[in-house]
């Protein structure tokens, strides 16, 4: 199979917060995953797990999602601050977590974290029981300067410096657990909040800095999502536009056909199945995209010189990953392993969104720790990187670049591929999603190119994964690579693998 790439062609900038994560209070993903408080006998720093912050740091995620999600429509965030033996304890029911909550991780401890792993936030407002008065409490506590008493509040638990958080979404999933809305009643629902969030601004001329986020469709329902999101900007049309920036699509690969298939023992056949299903989404982004062009084109045109048309909404992908049948069923709530099928997935999905860069501008995936699509896995004093994690790692290059053109030659339907271009450095991402067979696949480039680095992702069984026993069971290896000046290199890729390969440009 022949793929070839023309760094001199581009086609759109990659925004590094497609690398984005979705933490919740959902089974232990934070509880008992990324917080084991400070008194814990596992190392921690402020209550937060080292290994876990350790990993964090070297991924350097761009974006961290919080507090839901589900929870986010139940959750109000003054049970999070102040001193923690005095926050009320509560009941946890998201998604059958069915645990106390004693609210040990609240805002401070949120943006700690994110100061930690050096990642901006993104908080989730809670709109269907909250009101618009908690929404603009909780947004003084965190963006406001001087001497209000929101400003001193903070200072008092910890920061004197605001947080200055841009990205804000409002409500989550209003279509199913956030409210069960129709688009028409969430718009209007919308369009109260978004016109309620303070602007930050000391002068009618500074810069508009918030990014709010409106909930978008349920991405896994292909009738619905078009007729949500087609309803919902027509219902923005009808008068004047709210201040939107961005809508969150969200979309799970779901595996829930075969009752035998669980996330560490499955066939060929379930592997194949799971395959296919990633493969959906990059349909969804390109129709969604059409839909929001579509209806902003409906906007009308302004009456008067002080008000604005609606001309641009970003699409989101605030939640993603794999979602097998086992996880409704595993205690803690929504617990799964990690393969090497989830990480074929993983990377032909952040291929997704890198090749529809002038589309998606932001995603998450679900959830960094415990949950799902997990990056890290916890076992009491132990913490486990998945082979997703290494895929994230592995991808990191990619932040910033830009997408260069590739075309593939006679299509081999296992064989994924994309490539990107920053500094003088091609980065080319090559998958093969057999389970079984080996490919041979050669590279060429309008131009001679050097090799300079080459990192492969295989496991010896397409179902192993990585334990507390066996930590590294599945991990990245460097591979050796020929740094002669070549136009055209052949390159044999494992079974069931993810390769990265870098090249530098010669003059």
């Amino acid at each position: 199979m022949l793929i070839s790439i023309d760094p001199a062609r581009t086609a759109g900038t990659i925004n590094p917060a497609v690398h984005g994560q979705f933490i919740e209070f959902l089974g232990s993903c934070i509880t008992d995953g990324i917080w084991v408080g400070e008194d814990s006998e596992i190392p921690n720093i402020r209550g937060f797990r080292s290994a876990v912050i350790d990993a964090m740091k070297a991924l350097r995620p761009p974006l961290v999602r919080w507090p839901g999600g589900c929870y986010a429509d139940t959750y109000h965030w003054r049970d999070g601050i102040g001193p923690r033996s005095e926050r009320p304890v509560g009941y946890n029911e998201n998604f059958a977590t069915f645990e106390v909550d004693t609210h040990e991780f609240g805002t401070d401890e949120f943006m700690d974290f994110c100061r930690l792993i050096d990642a901006e936030p993104w908080l989730n407002i809670n709109l269907m029981s909250g009101s618009t008065s908690e929404m603009r409490e909780w947004m003084e506590y965190c963006n406001r300067e001087g001497e209000t008493d929101a400003a001193r509040e903070r200072a008092t638990n910890g920061s004197v410096t605001p947080y200055k958080v841009k990205y804000w979404g409002i409500g989550n999933e209003v279509w199913a657990g956030g409210g069960f809305m129709t688009p028409g009643a969430y718009a209007d629902e919308y369009r109260k909040f978004a016109t309620a969030m303070p602007s930050f601004k000391t002068s009618v001329f500074d810069e508009d800095h918030l990014f709010r986020i409106a909930s978008g469709p349920d991405g896994n329902k292909p009738l619905e999502r078009v007729t949500w999101t087609r309803d919902f900007f027509d219902r923005l049309a009808e008068y004047r536009q709210p201040g939107i920036q961005g809508y969150d699509l969200h979309f799970y690969n779901w595996n829930l056909d075969n009752p035998e298939d669980t996330p560490v023992d499955f066939t060929e056949a379930d592997w194949n199945r799971v395959i296919r299903g990633s493969l959906e989404l990059e349909d969804v982004i390109l129709e969604q995209g059409r839909l929001i062009r579509e209806g902003l084109a409906r906007m009308p045109e302004p009456e008067s010189d002080m008000d604005t048309r609606l001309t641009e909404v970003q699409l989101v992908v605030g939640e993603w990953g794999n979602w097998h049948r086992t996880a409704f069923t595993e205690r803690p709530a929504l617990f799964q392993q990690v393969t090497m099928r989830d990480a074929i997935t993983t990377a032909i999905t952040l291929d997704i969104f890198h090749r529809n860069c002038d589309l998606v501008s932001m995603a998450c995936v679900a959830q960094t720790v415990n949950v799902l699509n997990a990056l890290i896995i916890t076992d009491g004093p132990s913490t486990v990187l998945t082979p997703n994690y290494d895929v994230f790692m592995m991808y990191r290059d990619h932040r910033g670049a830009e997408a260069a053109d590739l075309r593939l030659g006679d299509g081999d339907p296992d064989v994924f591929s994309f490539a990107s271009v920053k500094d003088g450095q091609v980065v080319v991402n090559l998958v093969n999603a057999s389970m079984l067979l080996p490919k041979t696949i050669e590279l060429e480039f309008e131009s001679a190119v050097v090799a300079t680095g080459r990192e492969v992702l295989v496991a010896g069984h397409p179902t192993d994964h990585n334990t507390p026993g066996d930590p590294d069971r599945v991990r990245r290896a460097t591979v050796a690579v020929d740094g002669t000046p070549v136009s055209r290199v052949s390159i044999e890729l494992p079974a069931a693998s993810v390769s990265v390969l870098r090249f530098s440009l010669t003059a």
